[in-house]
């Protein structure tokens, strides 16, 4: 049965709408934190840091072909949803046959260049002759599963596109799990050790996409992913791009600013390298729960904006607001004091630890703004604001974060400093956030003075 699934956007009283979106985008979050986690843990019970270290130096490889499916999930869920919006169900049904030909066709290509140059890409981002023979396995087998990786987390966003934030999440969940049961088999009972983990991994992108596709082709009444359904043009592409290409620009950059600290450690010995991967998982707690809440309100905020409904997205964006700041309080107080013991569930090695749990509470110094900082960036795309959300995305993972590495580097030398310059980019990034945001609402919503955002 084909179901249509935005009353809630546009009729439900604003705290139950902002409720039913984010809960279940923030337990997706959740999940793949839960993943991430899981992989660094059973990874960690060989007891061997030079296997963390690997699959720390892989990741952001890794992370590239994930912003491509950034690309099409923020773009087109900010497309769409907007389209929705307006009434207009059958540029949102191309928009979304256009999201998943195009994506799937440029994680096919990607997956063979990786296969084939797995090696001399894991040396290039960082990898040591300790530490490259993992790095480059791990790589070469999750490549396989990236077309399935760009449908799943591009379709992640955009089935909350037309309301159904549940769905999503179970793919999500669905895949997730997959991975989290598997990674212990493979990796301790079957030995497989860094090749089991990225074998769970494949499953796991493999069996979330399959759920999306079958989600769309039986149940979903807007959208498509027919080959006859596929256009790029009348604004599609373009629209897509416009916003899906800085959140894909933002995820580069953070692989490469990645690359670039693992460079810089990897200076000072491969536990200092080990001890940031896992600093890096346990700053995540905050940070994907909060990435949940940004992108779960999204949708009813494009909604809102393609409707022309000024009140009800300003009532949206105030109640968002407020819970942002509220979580990001308790999860900061929760990963600080918590550090010690997280970190000891993924390192064995006493240098590594140590290392692990300073850049941990470090890292968490940034946890009382991060909700702002990712409530005011979706809150961009929704409005479909080009310019703002690219010179946002470039700024927090580039033009800010990569000089304050480089001076914090030449100034301080010290590897506790280089961990400092990540909050110190982030709350810059948050009162950037803050600022474009007024400036693209008083452009695209250009009647009446406008109130304060919170």
């Amino acid at each position: 049965m084909k179901e249509n699934t935005t009353d809630v956007f546009a009729n439900a009283p604003v705290p139950k709408a902002v409720m039913v979106n984010v809960i279940p985008s923030i337990i997706s979050m959740l999940m793949v934190l839960v993943y991430n986690l899981a992989d660094t843990f059973f990874i960690g019970q060989t007891k061997d840091a030079y296997m963390v270290a690997g699959v720390s130096v892989a990741t952001p490889a890794f992370l590239v072909f994930m912003a491509v499916g950034m690309l099409f999930g923020i773009g087109g869920t900010s497309l769409i949803s907007r389209k929705l919006g307006e009434g207009d169900h059958e540029k949102a049904r191309h928009t979304s046959a256009f999201c998943f030909w195009s994506g799937f066709l440029i994680g096919l290509v990607a997956a063979v260049f990786i296969v084939i140059y797995a090696e001399p890409i894991c040396r290039l981002i960082g990898a040591s002759e300790d530490t490259v023979g993992y790095a480059s396995q791990y790589l070469r087998i999750v490549s396989i599963s990236i077309p399935f990786l760009i449908v799943s987390n591009s379709f992640s966003n955009i089935i909350r596109a037309e309301g159904s934030a549940n769905v999503a999440m179970a793919g999500m969940i669905i895949g997730n799990l997959i991975n989290i049961v598997l990674d212990p088999l493979m990796i301790l009972g079957l030995h497989w050790n860094v090749a089991g983990a990225a074998v769970a991994t494949v499953f796991g992108n493999l069996f979330s996409a399959g759920f999306y596709v079958y989600h769309i082709m039986r149940r979903s009444a807007i959208l498509s992913i027919r080959p006859k359904d596929y256009a790029a043009g009348d604004g599609i592409a373009s629209g897509v791009f416009a916003i899906g290409v800085p959140a894909c620009l933002n995820n580069i950059l953070m692989s490469f600013s990645n690359i670039l600290i693992n460079n810089m450690m990897a200076d000072y010995n491969d536990m200092a390298v080990a001890g940031l991967g896992v600093a890096m998982k346990v700053n995540m707690i905050v940070v994907m729960l909060l990435i949940g809440l940004g992108v779960g309100v999204q949708p009813l905020l494009g909604f809102c904006y393609g409707a022309r409904n000024r009140r009800r997205y300003l009532d949206v964006l105030k109640f968002t607001t407020i819970l942002a700041l509220i979580l990001s309080m308790i999860m900061t107080f929760i990963c600080y004091f918590g550090a010690e013991f997280l970190v000891k569930a993924f390192l064995d090695n006493d240098d590594a630890f140590t290392y692990g749990f300073t850049f941990s509470r470090v890292y968490i110094i940034s946890g009382p703004i991060m909700g702002i900082l990712f409530v005011y960036i979706n809150a961009i795309q929704s409005l479909g604001a080009a310019l703002p959300a690219l010179i946002l995305n470039i700024s927090r993972q580039g033009l800010v974060y990569i000089p304050v590495l480089f001076l914090f580097r030449a100034v301080f030398n010290t590897p506790v400093m280089l961990a400092v310059a990540a909050p110190v980019t982030d709350y810059a990034s948050a009162t950037l956030a803050v600022v474009l945001f007024v400036i693209a609402f008083r452009k695209y919503f250009k009647k009446d003075p406008v109130p304060a955002p919170f």
